[in-house]
């Protein structure tokens, strides 16, 4: 990074902090800390709703997972409208009529305390680890790309944002939101049409999605029922609305956003927003990594994306071999850009039939040199990352993008970091302050309030960076951060049904069958008996059915 990557970064960052911490300097009462006075807009809604989702694993996971996989993951997004949709006309009025801090107030007056307690505490356990990944995240890659220090970019994030969230609370983090949304949108743009711009000459976009549908990037759906794999039509529009429904509706990180609306029509047309942007959002950023794919398929790239996996095998007894395997894609990266060329080039339907077919050996020639490198370094160090999917997108910027641009994309990275982990520590403190504190300690004065939630802000800003000290990489860290959510959020979603919808069900039932419920879930999830996305539909069902029963039987009891 050059001197003015650093004026970028840095400049952005500060200005973001100083901007959010002045212009919500002024919380008199619980109400302007945790609801910003309800003087949000629905356009304010609408981008802190979309910035709390997309955190920086969306701008670093998600073009990685288009890279390798293609843009089957946009139908992970397909129940989003419809949630919204739901949300808007159930869950919002409720709320606003109940004039509510947290969501979990209202399971109180449904059922009882001890039932608010519990999803308040089940809400409080996974976001909390969600938290710490979102801090994580950036910093595992900028640390192996950068070769800067894991924890203290841990610690300088997780800072960042404790500063102005525990200053100036729901309105900081709005406020915020709007200039980091901003940023990344700014960014993407840039990125994307610098790739566009990088690729050859004979290769104009059209053909580049040419390109990357011979390779097989460009299959969008999925309409099979096979359980085996995670994305797929149905699991989107069945279990990405259950998740979504669960995430929007019930988690206070979201639903603190649309509970500081002016009105109950500004909260509706902020949701109504994020319904409408959100899956052409996460298609563009899919199609940004779909972009990288057709870059690198004329440029060199690693065999393994990951910096310091490589420096581990090149730095061992299996450097040799390893040197072998980079000798094998530097000959087969010249082959392949040669017959990509020619299949732009051509307008035979019968020439063009058989270079697609080279095309595809080519790059499964490429997948099994990827993966005699994985076994390699694997062999020098079995505790090394081998996974690469959210290295791809950062390896890009920086080894592509101009000085001042590699400034503004990290900037972006760290942006929608500090974003989405604000509005989380945010919802974290109220729900501890709220439901926890408030709710057993009543009759103290509105300061008193206003100071608790922001020392339980600060504390839960402190267990994030901790958790992210100890955080390891998963698979991709995207799909980390919605497991964490499928294993919760079914259960949590169900009891909010049964309190909306099923009158007849009481406090008794719904408590019992949330406990056995979450057992039985994170059994599923352990034996890993079905893809993640589903768990939000079999957790809602199975605390349904079992609290319907509970009752039923206690009725015939009595």
């Amino acid at each position: 990074m050059q001197q003015i990557d650093w004026i970028v970064l840095i400049g952005t960052l500060l200005f973001i902090v100083l901007y959010g911490t002045y212009k919500s300097r002024k919380n008199k009462s619980i109400s302007d800390y945790l609801k910003g006075g309800n003087t949000a807009h629905w356009w304010t809604i609408g981008l802190s709703v979309m910035a709390t989702q997309a955190s920086a694993i969306t701008f670093l996971s998600t073009p990685g997972q288009a890279f390798h996989d293609g843009m089957g993951f946009v139908q992970f997004y397909f129940g989003l409208p419809i949630a919204m949709v739901v949300i808007c006309l159930v869950f919002i009025p409720i709320y606003h009529k109940l004039k509510v801090f947290t969501a979990y107030e209202y399971l109180e007056s449904r059922f009882d305390l001890k039932t608010r307690t519990l999803t308040a505490i089940f809400f409080l356990i996974q976001r909390g680890l969600a938290a710490g990944i979102t801090i994580f995240a950036p910093s595992i890659i900028l640390s192996a790309v950068l070769g800067w220090d894991l924890v203290t970019l841990n610690i300088i994030i997780g800072l960042l944002v404790v500063i102005y969230t525990v200053s100036g609370g729901t309105k900081a983090v709005s406020i915020t939101q709007k200039q980091q949304m901003g940023v990344i949108f700014g960014g993407l743009l840039i990125a994307f049409l610098l790739i566009l711009n990088y690729l050859p000459l004979d290769i104009s976009f059209t053909k580049a999605l040419d390109l990357a549908g011979a390779n097989g990037k460009m299959e969008i759906l999925d309409f099979s029922f096979d359980l085996e794999n995670r994305y797929t039509f149905w699991s989107g529009i069945i279990g990405g609305s259950f998740l979504a429904l669960s995430y929007f509706g019930t988690d206070q990180s979201q639903v603190q956003r649309y509970l500081s609306g002016k009105s109950i029509r500004e909260s509706q047309m902020g949701l109504i927003m994020n319904g409408l942007l959100k899956v052409p959002m996460q298609f563009f950023i899919l199609l940004i990594g779909i972009m990288v794919f057709v870059f690198y398929q004329f440029n060199s790239s690693p065999l393994n994306f990951n910096p310091v996996a490589e420096a581990a095998v090149m730095n061992s007894e299996y450097a040799a071999d390893y040197e072998m395997l980079q000798l094998e894609k530097a000959k087969l990266e010249a082959d392949l850009s040669e017959v990509q060329m020619q299949y732009a080039r051509t307008d035979d339907p019968e020439m063009q039939t058989e270079l697609i077919s080279e095309i595809k050996q080519l790059n499964a020639q490429d997948r099994n040199l990827r993966d005699e490198s994985k076994a390699l370094i694997t062999k020098a160090n079995p505790d090394a990352e081998t996974n690469d999917k959210d290295y791809v997108f950062i390896h890009f910027i920086l080894t592509n993008l101009p000085r001042g641009l590699i400034g503004l994309l990290l900037a972006v990275i760290l942006s929608a970091a500090m974003s989405s982990t604000a509005s989380e520590l945010n919802a974290l403190g109220s729900t501890t302050a709220i439901d926890l504190y408030k709710r057993n300690r009543e009759g103290r004065d509105e300061k008193h309030y206003v100071r608790m939630s922001k020392w339980f802000t600060l504390l839960w800003g402190l267990i994030a960076i901790g958790v992210a000290c100890v955080a390891d990489l998963f698979d991709n860290l995207i799909q980390l951060v919605n497991i964490i959510g499928s294993i919760f959020y079914g259960n949590i979603l169900g009891v909010f049904l049964l309190a909306f919808f099923v009158k007849y069900v009481k406090s008794r039932a719904t408590f019992i069958a949330a406990i056995i419920t979450q057992i039985i879930i994170v059994a599923v999830w352990w034996w890993d008996v079905m893809p993640y996305l589903w768990l939000n539909v079999l957790g809602c069902a199975i605390v349904m059915g079992i609290a319907l029963l509970l009752q039923a039987s206690r009725r015939k009891t009595s």
